[in-house]
């Protein structure tokens, strides 16, 4: 299943303004201004989260792939402490759940994950590893627009995305 959040179909080009964005929040959910992917997505995951501070990361992550946006065939799959999917030859340590979530198969820039931390694990410093380590050219193919890593309690987000999934338009012939 693994192999799948990588595999390779047609390329894509990353936009021609091209940057990627991070999301920096301060604020409450309905403060944020969610107009892309990942800050949408993270918008969810606050409310569920807040919601049930008991919410396992599983259940989070398939609440997040619910979304109405996502237009692909969604996946989660629990994972391991180690080499993750998205951050090069970082090990990815301090979390007791973990579960990653994207697309099942297809060549869209989409990675995501859901960490229920370890008691005493210092959420800043897991949260900087993350972002510290994130590649947004992960996948061969194609190449990420944003990067999205919060925390609500013991919880961390994280997603790598394109900034919408609307295609652009195709010249008429």
């Amino acid at each position: 299943m693994a192999v799948s959040f990588v595999g390779c179909g047609k390329s894509e080009s990353s936009d021609s303004s091209g940057g990627s964005s991070v999301v920096e929040d301060t604020k409450p959910a309905e403060e944020i201004k969610a107009d892309t992917v990942g800050t949408k997505l993270y918008v969810d995951f606050k409310e569920k989260a807040e919601a049930d501070s008991a919410a396992t990361a599983q259940s989070l992550a398939d609440a997040v792939m619910t979304n109405p946006m996502i237009q692909f065939m969604p996946m989660t799959m629990p994972i391991e402490q180690g080499l993750l999917s998205g951050f090069g030859n970082a090990e990815i340590k301090g979390f007791k759940e973990g579960v990653m979530f994207g697309p099942a198969i297809g060549s869209i820039p989409f990675v995501g994950y859901v960490f229920t931390l370890d008691d005493g694990t210092d959420a800043e410093a897991f949260v900087k590893t993350l972002k510290d380590n994130a590649d947004l050219r992960w996948n061969i193919c194609v190449e990420a627009e944003e990067m999205v890593c919060e925390t609500v309690g013991d919880k961390v987000f994280f997603v790598m995305s394109p900034k919408s999934f609307e295609e652009a338009p195709q010249p008429e012939m």
